[in-house]
């Protein structure tokens, strides 16, 4: 009984971190949603969340996505990502770190992919 206890203690403290990690979106301004153009630098496919760095005429912004299972059932796969390849992203501007959007869709080889 103990051990069963210690358990679920474990697996309520590994659910209350990844929720406590796990940010929430108000921390962007979505009421000036904005459009980028630029070159991939560098991308992660990882949890919670997928990223592109786009380098674009002013400056390297980093670019959240969603999560990867949304964007391979969105067919946004790492492929697609690929450093160099040329992309547009339109999304919303982290209020406290000026270099950050949140991707609602992302284009890339004339493909559009929605991500919310």
């Amino acid at each position: 009984m103990n051990i069963m206890r210690k358990g679920f203690g474990v697996s309520l403290l590994l659910v209350a971190t990844a929720a406590f990690a796990h940010h929430g979106w108000s921390e962007y301004d979505s009421t000036k949603p904005l459009q980028l153009s630029g070159t991939i630098e560098k991308s992660g496919y990882s949890h919670p969340h997928g990223f592109v760095n786009l380098k674009t005429a002013d400056k390297t912004w980093n670019v959240v996505l969603a999560p990867p299972s949304r964007m391979e059932n969105r067919r946004l796969t790492k492929d697609l990502l690929a450093v160099g390849k040329q992309a547009t992203v339109v999304g919303y501007q982290n209020r406290s770190k000026p270099d950050e959007l949140r991707a609602e869709r992302i284009t890339i080889d004339d493909k559009t992919v929605e991500l919310r």
